[in-house]
């Protein structure tokens, strides 16, 4: 479905835990996130450090969008 969205000319960022899968499947702007269970999460966190985890992938997911890709891109931290 993500490469069909950016054919319309839509960007899209893939948030996953597992990256060589995203590649497979042909996403083009990656972004790793925390672990299977809990994508974009930690419980073992407080709420104030799980709050700020999010964040900063959402954060990170915003400049892939602006980020202009020639090929698949992993935007590690």
């Amino acid at each position: 479905m993500v490469k069909e969205i950016e054919r319309a000319g839509i960007p899209v960022v893939h948030m996953c835990t597992i990256v060589p899968i995203s590649k497979t499947v042909g996403a083009n702007r990656i972004v790793p996130t925390v672990a299977i269970p809990h994508p974009l999460g930690n419980p073992a966190l407080s709420k104030e450090e799980e709050k700020a985890l999010r964040r900063k992938l959402v954060e990170k997911a915003l400049k892939a969008l602006q980020t202009e890709i020639q090929e698949q891109t992993v935007f590690e931290d």
